[in-house]
């Protein structure tokens, strides 16, 4: 695993255009950065491969657990919404997507730092952007080398998991309004949808109606399922969560994922499947882990609330209980500290997203750069 850094396409801008990626800068600085890549062995590939799939199942197994023996109170689930998670996990309604973040520097194994279960992003990045740049970056740079390749299967998984997930033939797709990079996920996810063969109208959240029995939406249709970019700790929280349990909506990502979702969940891993290769010790309790530690809020996003040696950030989640994870700082590749986004869709490892950043923190602000490996 290294870093190489490149120059950028002069017609990059004209690329992301093309390909509808609206986010490609965010607040007038780039998110999507060709100045650098990341290069891979195929061995390590799958080595990520494996660690990814070995991590899902584990956290399966954690669920199950959880659920038997209704742990939802460590986890900081509300009691309110505990009937709504379990009669999810017991219905089996499946799971369309989700994103482990991974510390690896290519050396040892990858140690899991979060898991992002329920409203993950980076996909369209991951699954058409950066393996349009290593198509285009070839066929300019490397005419009859032999051929790179990229961990990614992300948007034909997607395709192909779709039609598994036994839905009606109509799902809509909502998110909140205002963010660019919600409403590119959530458009990338309806293409893939369609290319299924499944009807996918958009809404926003906040026009999601209610008739007294069912969702409906602006054209008064019944919302008989809906992938909604929006997490399920807001959801439920809200006057709009109240009905949920009175409707036979099927809800993408399904209401189970909010177990795994809580950044408790690491301490259950850690407990289940303590000195685990591909985990670090996490505790609902400081001092435990037997050295530094990294603390977070267990329903806190993008970086906010972080505590670690030296490291203390900003946000809305204060007030939240936390879990306290073995400190294990990223690696640094040039002056930046990579985060690997390993995806699973529909049950199995198929692609890789890289952030980074000049902190240890990734955050809403942080960069994402494409990889590539050498073919075996």
């Amino acid at each position: 695993m290294r870093r190489i850094a490149l120059a950028p396409r002069p017609d990059q801008r004209a690329h992301a255009a093309k390909l509808g990626f609206a986010f490609a800068e965010i607040a007038a600085e780039p998110y999507w950065d060709e100045t650098a890549c990341y290069a891979f062995t195929a061995e390590e590939v799958d080595v990520l491969e494996a660690a990814t799939q070995e991590l899902h199942q584990r956290c399966l197994d954690a669920v199950a657990h959880a659920v038997r023996n209704d742990l939802n109170g460590p986890l900081g689930i509300p009691d309110g919404a505990w009937p709504i998670v379990k009669r999810s996990w017991e219905r089996d309604e499946p799971s369309l997507y989700g994103r482990m973040d991974l510390r690896w520097d290519g050396t040892g194994a990858p140690k899991l730092l979060e898991y992002n279960a329920d409203t993950p992003t980076a996909l369209f990045e991951a699954g058409v952007v950066q393996w349009e740049w290593l198509e285009t970056r070839q066929a300019l740079d490397r005419p009859g080398a032999k051929p790179a390749d990229q961990f990614n299967s992300i948007h034909e998984t997607l395709v192909a998991t779709w039609p598994r997930l036994r839905l009606p033939p109509m799902v809509h797709f909502a998110c909140a309004r205002d963010s660019d990079e919600d409403r590119g996920t959530v458009d990338y996810l309806r293409d893939t949808a369609i290319q299924a063969g499944i009807e996918a109208p958009f809404l926003h959240m906040d026009e999601i109606g209610w008739d007294g029995a069912r969702f409906l939406d602006l054209q008064e249709r019944e919302i008989s399922a809906i992938f909604k970019l929006y997490p399920w700790d807001w959801l439920l929280r809200e006057t709009f969560g109240r009905n949920i349990p009175r409707a036979t909506t099927r809800w993408i990502e399904p209401a189970w994922r909010l177990v795994p979702s809580s950044k408790a969940f690491l301490s259950l891993l850690w407990y289940l499947f303590p000195d685990h290769p591909n985990l670090l010790p996490a505790f609902l309790e400081p001092g435990r882990t037997g050295g530094p530690e990294l603390s977070k809020p267990l329903w806190g996003r993008e970086g906010a609330n972080i505590s670690a040696p030296g490291i203390e950030t900003d946000g809305p989640y204060a007030g939240q209980p936390r879990v306290w994870q073995a400190y294990a700082e990223l690696p640094v590749f040039g002056g930046r500290y990579p985060v690997l986004g390993s995806w699973i869709v529909g049950g199995t490892a198929c692609g890789l997203g890289i952030r980074e950043d000049a902190t240890p923190i990734t955050r809403d602000t942080s960069r994402f750069v494409p990889h590539f490996f050498e073919g075996a």
